[in-house]
């Protein structure tokens, strides 16, 4: 058993498994996640017991285009199994990729995914703001139709053209929490939460159902990291570190900051949304719900990281308490 063993949740951005626009094929995507599970090994040798959470934008997109050009032939995927196909892909990945890597270095350990279920509200003030980019790209003609035809939402992005938006609602509850502690405690490597999970909402008997929504893969991870009492965060992105004034002549790496000043730091606009932002709102959020450190590094740094000598680290900051009562 390994109850008292460290424990870590490290988030790998979908867009880590994908190194550019050439390398975007199911092998590419499996060498260059080998690549991060060899850090992810480092860990487990130091003493972890890990849990790997991934996100799937890209994985997720290329299964929906499939289902597009297909139309005509096949019925179409509907959003949340196109979340299940890609978790049960990638944990796929994951497991190859660390048995190999065990198995080259002699340790006994074993690995198992997840495809797991995360509950959201039905009342989420996302679900009447989808905001959210998936699939193909259009032109606004194909994005109208398709809009009247399907009752999609559908956005100009960023100059690139249209596309369908979804909501992004907040995760609340992760279904399959129970089984993923136990396979910890029974000494597993475990993926889960791929892609922030699969969006479901509850209804009025109970029973869970599927919703076209997409789950931050950082604030499940973050929940996930909460409700097996991990350690350590890891969320693995695009940068080394976390930047003040990002993208500017005034841009300065932060090495360590406490949630009290990352708080302080997000008040300021210093984090854009959809990027930076729900990683650090997710690193705080992990931190005062009792977690110990919070990590932010590139996935060829997790094991520099991790012991402190790169990255950037969110810890707990200190309050002074409130003031007696008077009497």
């Amino acid at each position: 058993m390994a109850m008292n063993k460290k424990k870590a949740v490290i988030a790998i951005g979908g867009n880590s498994l994908i190194k550019d626009k050439n390398h975007q094929t199911v092998p590419d995507q499996y060498a260059a996640l080998a690549e991060t599970c060899k850090h992810i090994a480092d860990m487990i040798t130091e003493g972890y017991d890990v849990v790997i959470t991934s996100g799937n934008g890209p994985q997720v997109g290329f299964i929906l285009r499939r289902s597009e050009l297909s139309r005509h032939e096949l019925h179409e995927v509907p959003l949340d199994y196109c979340g299940a196909d890609s978790e049960g892909a990638i944990g796929y990945m994951v497991e190859q990729a660390l048995y190999n890597e065990f198995y080259n270095r002699r340790i006994d350990k074993d690995v198992v995914s997840v495809v797991t279920q995360v509950r959201v509200s039905a009342d989420d003030p996302a679900m009447k703001n989808p905001d959210k980019p998936i699939g193909s790209f259009m032109d606004e003609k194909e994005a109208k139709k398709k809009a009247e035809s399907e009752a999609w939402v559908v956005r100009e992005d960023s100059g690139r053209g249209w596309r369908r938006v979804v909501p992004s609602p907040k995760p609340i509850e992760i279904v399959e929490l129970p089984a993923i502690k136990a396979l910890i405690n029974a000494g597993f490597v475990v993926y889960a939460v791929g892609g922030g999970g699969i969006p479901v909402v509850a209804d009025k008997n109970g029973h869970l159902n599927g919703v076209a929504a997409v789950i931050d893969k950082d604030r499940a991870s973050s929940l996930l990291a909460t409700g097996i009492g991990a350690d350590t965060l890891v969320i693995s992105t695009a940068v080394e570190k976390v930047y003040l004034n990002f993208g500017t002549d005034k841009q300065k790496a932060i090495d360590k900051m406490d949630h009290i000043e990352a708080q302080k730091y997000i008040g300021e606009g210093h984090f854009k949304p959809g990027s930076m932002l729900p990683k650090i709102e997710s690193c705080v959020e992990f931190i005062k719900n009792g977690g110990k450190v919070a990590i932010i590094t590139n996935p060829e740094n997790i094991t520099r990281a991790v012991k402190g000598e790169t990255g950037t680290r969110i810890v707990e900051g200190w309050r002074a308490p409130p003031p007696p009562p008077r009497r």
